[in-house]
């Protein structure tokens, strides 16, 4: 494992004012066929109308639901649990583990932030306690920052759900993974895999993938690449909504997009989202893939140190600067053919 890694526990509100249109456009994909006992090999005949399927939902959304993924359903439960009794905590002891720019870890809430259009409370926490990071943006410093999860008083039985969760989903995560690689037209494991880690307003996720638990509550919507429209994603009991972040779209070379995604609120209800970011380990440099480069189709992003991107949106995000936060497009090269 490498040493990024992190999952985080939200509970935002956000009031959009452009139209949502309902639809059930979103693939919702079947993993059974991962999870029996005779479970295929990855080249094996039996998967690949799988691989398919993964393959279009990320070329044509982005985004897709996954079921009978293997993934135990107790362990997200008692985290639902865990997370609703610490967001029901006063505010005095929530600020006790407050995260802050020197650590990212802990409880946030944007509730007095100016000029925001949503308000959440959020919970970071790294799966492996003691991770490492670059300690600086600048490239030339090779200092390393190590963080520590920050748990509230009396917590053991919380870190001990959030831990079992975040075990659970990793397991999903390579597997994911593998499925996305493959539907590529690459070995299951193309060499920047072995270097991954675990890693509300409208955004994109700058992580390799994203797989979000939201409770029955839901407020998830996705920008449908066709025609832009807002698309709610309708909460599936015991799925897990799978979106492809901004590495994979560089790694892709843009054959697969990260797009842009929002959650709302419901007036009468909490809700609460559990995401679980699977990103490159801090040293790893992030660049479109050379098997699916070539003179046709040259390299559309120059390379970058994750560590780097990593910390300098860190520092954006806490120092509130007064200048647009890093994205991948600020690596984009230009069009050789345009």
């Amino acid at each position: 494992m490498g040493e990024v890694d992190a999952a985080f526990i939200q509970a935002t509100e956000y009031r959009p004012k452009l139209a949502v249109v309902e639809a059930d456009d979103i693939p919702l994909i079947d993993l059974s066929v991962l999870n029996s006992p005779d479970s295929p090999e990855p080249d094996a005949t039996a998967i690949r109308p799988l691989i398919a399927e993964i393959g279009e939902a990320c070329k044509n959304w982005g985004f897709f639901q996954v079921i009978n993924h293997g993934v135990p359903l107790k362990p997200r439960q008692y985290l639902e649990i865990g997370a609703r009794k610490f967001f029901a905590l006063s505010k005095e002891e929530k600020k006790k583990v407050s995260r802050n720019e020197v650590n990212p870890l802990g409880y946030y809430d944007n509730e007095h932030t100016k000029n925001v259009r949503d308000w959440k409370e959020v919970f970071d926490f790294t799966v492996h306690n003691q991770t490492l990071i670059t300690a600086s943006h600048e490239p030339d410093d090779n200092e390393l920052k190590e963080y520590i999860n920050q748990w509230p008083d009396n917590s053991l039985e919380l870190r001990e759900e959030c831990e079992h969760y975040a075990e659970e989903v990793q397991k999903l995560a390579y597997k994911l993974l593998e499925l996305i690689s493959l539907s590529l037209g690459l070995p299951a494991n193309p060499c920047p895999v072995p270097h991954l880690a675990l890693g509300v307003g409208q955004h994109k996720d700058g992580v390799a993938l994203a797989i979000l638990a939201q409770d029955d509550v839901g407020g998830l919507e996705v920008k449908r690449k066709t025609d832009g429209e807002w698309i709610r994603v309708k909460p599936t009991h015991d799925a897990y909504v799978i979106n492809v972040g901004d590495i994979i779209q560089v790694w892709s070379n843009d054959r697969y997009e990260s797009v842009e995604h929002r959650a709302v609120v419901n007036s009468e209800k909490d809700r609460i989202s559990i995401p679980f970011f699977f990103s490159p380990a801090h040293y790893t440099i992030v660049e479109p893939l050379e098997e699916l480069i070539n003179d046709q189709n040259p390299a559309k992003y120059k390379p970058y140190n994750w560590g780097e991107y990593f910390t300098n949106r860190i520092r954006s995000n806490f120092q509130k600067l007064d200048v647009e936060n890093i994205q991948i497009y600020h690596f984009r090269l230009p069009d050789k053919f345009g």
